[in-house]
Formats: C-alpha cells, sequence, structure tokens
C-alpha cells in the first residue's frame, strides 16, 4: 500500500488558497478513482482504494500545515507503512504558478509542513509532487499571508492546470516508479 498525503490547512477557510493545492490534489485523485475520503482518524481524513493495481491510502490531515506529521506519523504507523512508501503532495513557492515536479527527498525550502513531516518520520527520504504557487510580486505580501491567500482567476486557473498535472504525476509514480515519473513530468514541465 502507499500513502498519498496532500498538505493544507483544514476547513472551508482555507479551501481555495494556495496552500491547499496538496489537498486539493488528493481530493482529485478520489474524485478520479471512485476513493470517499470519508474517514478520520489520527488527525486525518482518508479513504483506501486503487489506482490501477496498485491500493492507496488517500489522505489530508486535519491539522493546521505546520503541523502534518502530528497526523502523518501516526497514520502510517497504523497502516504499517515506512517514509518510503509515502508520497507527499504540496505546494512549491519557488515554482511558477501550476508547475509541477516530483523529487526524491532533498531540503524541505522553508516550508513548515515538510519541516514537520521530517521531525516526525525522522527522514527527508519520501517523494515528493511539489505543485507551484509562485511568490507574491514584488514581495507586495508576506509569504506567510501569501499561501494563505485564493489566487486570482487568471492564476486559480493554472493552479487548476497543475492540480491535474500532479495528480498526473502521482498516477505516474504509482505506475511506473518514481524515476520514470520524474523523467516524464519533470521534463515535461521544464519545456512548458
Amino acid at each position: 500500500m502507499r500513502l498519498v498525503l496532500g498538505l493544507g490547512n483544514p476547513g472551508r477557510r482555507y479551501a481555495r488558497t494556495r496552500h491547499n493545492v496538496g489537498v486539493r490534489v488528493v481530493e482529485e485523485l478520489a474524485r478520479r478513482h471512485g476513493i470517499g475520503l470519508d474517514r478520520e482518524r489520527h488527525r486525518a481524513r482518508y479513504g483506501t482504494g486503487r489506482i490501477g493495481r496498485v491500493p492507496v491510502l488517500l489522505a489530508t490531515p486535519l491539522t493546521y500545515m505546520n503541523l502534518s506529521g502530528e497526523a502523518a506519523r501516526p497514520l502510517m504507523r497504523y497502516h504499517g507503512l515506512g517514509p518510503g512508501e509515502i508520497i507527499v503532495v504540496h505546494d512549491e513557492a519557488d515554482l511558477q504558478p501550476g508547475t509541477v515536479r516530483i523529487k526524491q527527498g532533498g531540503g524541505i525550502a522553508g516550508h513548515n509542513g515538510l519541516r514537520s513531516l521530517v521531525e516526525h518520520l525522522g527522514t527527508r527520504e519520501f517523494t515528493r509532487v511539489r505543485v507551484g504557487i509562485g511568490r507574491p510580486p514584488g514581495g507586495e505580501l508576506p509569504m506567510a499571508d501569501w499561501v494563505l491567500t485564493t489566487p486570482p482567476p487568471d492564476e486559480a486557473a493554472a493552479l487548476a492546470e497543475g492540480i491535474e498535472r500532479a495528480a498526473d504525476a502521482v498516477e505516474a509514480i504509482l505506475a511506473l516508479g518514481v524515476e520514470a515519473a520524474m523523467t516524464r513530468f519533470n521534463r515535461r514541465d521544464a519545456a512548458e
């Protein structure tokens, strides 16, 4: 079984913010594959099913972003999963809105959700699907405010396309493996 964990903040107030693209990717995967996100346990909302031939646990923490590890670790322990079996989907300010990149391990680039995961899992060695949200133009807003705002329509459209591509990327990781998916998606986005 693989865990696909979409990072974000709980509640309607945050549903369409930049910080919640990870949650939206998991919701898209659930929709595509008929998996209900109807269980709540271990401070997470989740559902189980299959994507292709792979059994999956799709989950979103019910904690705030900076406490994501508090949901991930007990959920993984309960289902007998290790860090090598998790795919984390999250927003990435260093990528343009809608750009998707796959990454294995590496730094956290100041992302508090990733910091919490690393603290609770004790490793950075998990697969990530990064969805670009960009940075505030001209530094108009502090980053903490930027990620919690709802983007304007043109940017929202780019993010919606990125959410679709990120769901495609998760499907490719599950079907082809991380390396093949990285080759396909990282190169494809570089040309867009």
